[in-house]
């Protein structure tokens, strides 16, 4: 009985965060592709990567922010969680809901993309399905209207409310966010689509990099940003100053380090973007290879050890 009694305390003992179990990298970037973080509207997401990084916080602008180890080096590793949505612009009489745009600048030509498209809209009572609305092509046949590219203006979102009556009972009111349903697809044999795909693995790279970083030399703060400039410089300004500031995102391209202009240089020094490529940017369909995902991871795993 005693020697059982010595093995609980032992193992009641609270493991350091490399120690603990990492979900693997395919695995959550397939989760966070999942999610949905419409500018301002991003906490469930950061709830979940806190719930991943024993010890983050969140500071009052809305950033989660892990600090890991102690020392002269200071180094600040990032990464924007937001993505480009819509919210309500308005509720019509006829329960057809109205769209504003919300968040990052969307791809060109992005618009044509939301036609046809289904979306979901989060309203006050939970998750809402939707459909953005057809053009009818009766209505339209040989008409020189037909060939006018879609625009946000004509995007009326059903989501099955016969009037504006019905719409407030579902929960649905003014400001609410939409997003794009997320569906993310695995094909080929690494490679991973779904809208800000790209960024998303940026993230979920990110993410096992901390977990499994160990003993690392200096301080490195780790932070998953709700507005890119305005997180990064308050940040800066409260925990800075910074030698190296790293922003890891998808970009389209070849993915690479490459030095930018920082947005504070008194507090974000060093300041490098590390891109993780991604096919059709900005488009539903993004994608994303997870082999170039867990190369970033170890580009971030040695920047945090200090390797050069």
């Amino acid at each position: 009985m005693r020697l059982w009694v010595r093995v609980v305390a032992l193992t009641c003992i609270p493991l350091p965060l490399a120690a603990q179990a990492a979900p693997s990298l395919d695995r959550l970037a397939l989760r966070l592709s999942a999610m949905t973080a419409v500018a301002g509207y991003a906490q469930a997401m950061a709830d979940s990567l806190g719930g991943l990084l024993p010890g983050a916080t969140q500071d009052r602008l809305g950033n989660l922010v892990l600090s890991m180890g102690s020392g002269e080096r200071r180094v600040l590793l990032a990464c924007p969680m937001d993505e480009p949505g819509f919210l309500v612009g308005g509720v019509r009489p006829d329960g057809y809901l109205t769209l504003r745009r919300a968040g990052p600048g969307p791809a060109p030509l992005a618009d044509q993309q939301l036609e046809g498209q289904r979306v979901t809209v989060l309203g006050r009572k939970g998750a809402v399905p939707g459909v953005v609305g057809v053009r009818s092509t009766h209505l339209t046949r040989g008409r020189a209207t037909v060939d006018v590219p879609f625009t946000l203006d004509e995007a009326y979102v059903d989501i099955g409310a016969v009037d504006s009556a019905g719409a407030a009972r579902l929960g649905i009111e003014v400001l609410a966010p939409i997003t794009r349903s997320k569906a993310p697809l695995r094909y080929g044999d690494s490679l991973l689509a779904a809208p800000v795909a790209g960024r998303r693995a940026a993230c979920a790279a990110l993410v096992r990099a901390a977990l499994l970083a160990g003993p690392i030399p200096g301080k490195v703060t780790v932070a998953f940003l709700v507005d890119t400039r305005r997180g990064l410089l308050a940040l800066g300004r409260r925990l800075g100053p910074f030698q190296e500031v790293v922003l890891v995102d998808g970009m389209t391209g070849p993915g690479h380090a490459q030095p930018a202009d920082s947005p504070d240089p008194t507090h974000l020094g060093g300041f490098t973007v590390l891109g993780l490529s991604v096919r059709y940017g900005g488009t539903p369909v993004e994608t994303v290879s997870l082999v170039e995902a867990a190369r970033l991871e170890r580009s971030l795993l040695d920047r945090m050890r200090g390797v050069e």
